[in-house]
């Protein structure tokens, strides 16, 4: 399997400030790597909706690449639990085409009236998560939009709650870094009185993802030219 992706270098490129060439050009390597057969590699269908790309993981670190919106007439997949989340690991993410917004939500501690309850979501190997309610009861405050076009860099810490959306009708992709975060765990806001529940990933083959990774290339082709 070619390897074109080293999450360090990627990092101190990112953290520079002149990293955006760097992350670009590392994400369209990977992508033609997918595309034309050299990486053996099966795409995610994320319970979010995108389409993630797992490119390298290593330990704690990790890099992939999110493609949102439809690619070829694939439609996202239903949303299965809240839009609104923490990580568990650092996010670096730079944008390879369209725009990205991220609405950051403070989540309070609330007993008496709250709006949500808080839910752990544990990622399992076969692909299912399990999102499970704890006993954390919060009122949720949305934060002032970010907004981020092809080429801008920008990054979440752990644990901080917030939802990433598009305009209406578009589609975006991301280079994403991630180092996990120890004793940290993936988050989600949603009802509060909901149950537990279980998420199947649906996994695509590794043909389907070629030609997913060759619209995401089309697309990052296309965006050069306006």
């Amino acid at each position: 399997m070619a390897e074109t992706v080293d999450y360090r270098l990627l990092e101190r490129a990112a953290t520079s400030g002149r990293g955006s060439t760097e992350l670009l050009g590392a994400a369209v390597l990977a992508l033609d790597e997918i595309a034309t057969g050299r990486r053996k590699l099966r795409a995610i269908r994320h319970p979010l909706g995108f389409m993630c790309f797992p490119v390298q993981r290593e330990g704690n670190l990790g890099v992939c690449v999110h493609a949102f919106g439809s690619l070829d007439g694939t439609v996202s997949a239903p949303l299965h639990t809240s839009p609104a989340h923490a990580h568990s690991w650092d996010l670096i993410s730079c944008v390879l085409y369209g725009r990205v917004i991220n609405l950051p939500i403070r989540a309070l501690d609330e007993r008496e009236r709250p709006t949500h309850r808080v839910y752990q979501v544990t990622s399992r190997p076969c692909g299912e998560d399990e999102i499970r309610p704890t006993a954390r009861l919060v009122r949720s405050e949305n934060g002032p939009e970010q907004a981020s076009v092809r080429g801008e860099i920008y990054s979440l810490p752990a644990g901080e709650f917030h939802t990433t959306v598009l305009p209406a009708g578009t589609t975006s992709a991301t280079l994403v870094l991630g180092r996990v975060r120890p004793n940290s765990h993936d988050l989600s806001l949603g009802l509060v009185d909901g149950a537990a529940h279980r998420v199947i990933r649906q996994t695509y083959d590794v043909s389907q993802s070629a030609r997913s990774a060759r619209s995401v290339l089309r697309k990052f082709d296309s965006s050069l030219n306006r």
